[in-house]
């Protein structure tokens, strides 16, 4: 799958805030993600986040 920093992800389970919407900072071996509802950051591994995505939303050129 093909996710680059500045895409957003929209995810199959909510954050504890309520959102499903993830802004992309850093994508590798693991990604740093944003939520969109309380601006939290942190690091998720590749594996898990490939198989929890709903729809990538990207950002236009």
């Amino acid at each position: 799958m093909d996710i680059q920093p500045g895409d957003t992800l929209i995810m199959k389970k909510n954050h504890p805030c309520g959102k499903n919407e993830f802004y992309v900072i850093r994508s590798g071996a693991d990604f740093r993600l944003r939520c969109l509802g309380c601006s939290r950051e942190f690091m998720v591994p590749r594996s898990k986040i490939e198989s929890r995505i709903k729809h990538v939303v990207r950002e236009k050129e």
